[in-house]
């Protein structure tokens, strides 16, 4: 059995910390305004496609950027990627930031394509 690398171990270490949400349940709760969806993906995979209603806050900047954006730390988070993998590892450092209500989206972007949720190819 081949022993999971770094990366992977970082991931489910992470995925522990978090709740994941499903992509259903995700839908849900973004477009009834009661949680903010964000995608952490880099700017070339958003603009290639992103799910409907989301916000792009790179991983490589959300820490940096989520006080101005999202100031109250009690608003529900719902953050993805293409997998689930990196959206796991934001919420776990949101977590760690005072965010209380943040949550990564079960197999990411490809489980809310799978799920048929609406995917957007507008502009930042």
């Amino acid at each position: 059995m081949e022993q999971p690398d770094r990366f992977q171990k970082l991931v489910a270490h992470a995925k522990q910390q978090v709740t994941e949400v499903s992509a259903a349940d995700a839908r849900k709760q973004a477009e009834s305004g009661d949680a903010v969806l964000i995608d952490v993906r880099e700017e070339s995979d958003w603009r290639r496609g992103h799910a409907q209603g989301a916000t792009h806050l790179s991983r490589g900047i959300i820490e940096l950027e989520i006080e101005e954006q999202i100031p109250d730390v009690k608003q529900p988070i719902i953050c993805y990627c293409g997998g689930g993998s990196r959206s796991a590892l934001v919420a776990e450092s949101l977590q760690k930031m005072g965010y209380e209500n943040v949550y990564s989206l079960a197999g990411g972007l490809r489980a809310w394509e799978k799920a048929g949720c609406p995917i957007s190819t507008n502009e930042l």
